[in-house]
């Protein structure tokens, strides 16, 4: 496996962590780590948080 094929905003893990150290699926690659080879590389839809803006899944 190459680095090229890895999800450049999670580094491979899956998981994004916010300020707090919380954290979450990565919303790019939807958790599998792995660039996505196909359509959008990102996600428009809008993230579930609570009241402190903490990623709820």
């Amino acid at each position: 496996m190459t680095r090229e094929q890895f999800c450049l905003a999670c580094d491979g893990d899956g998981l994004l962590m916010d300020d707090e150290e919380w954290h979450y699926t990565c919303k790019v690659c939807g958790g599998s780590g792995y660039r996505p080879q196909e359509g959008r590389v990102y996600d428009r839809q809008p993230a579930n948080v609570d009241e402190m803006n903490r990623y709820l899944d």
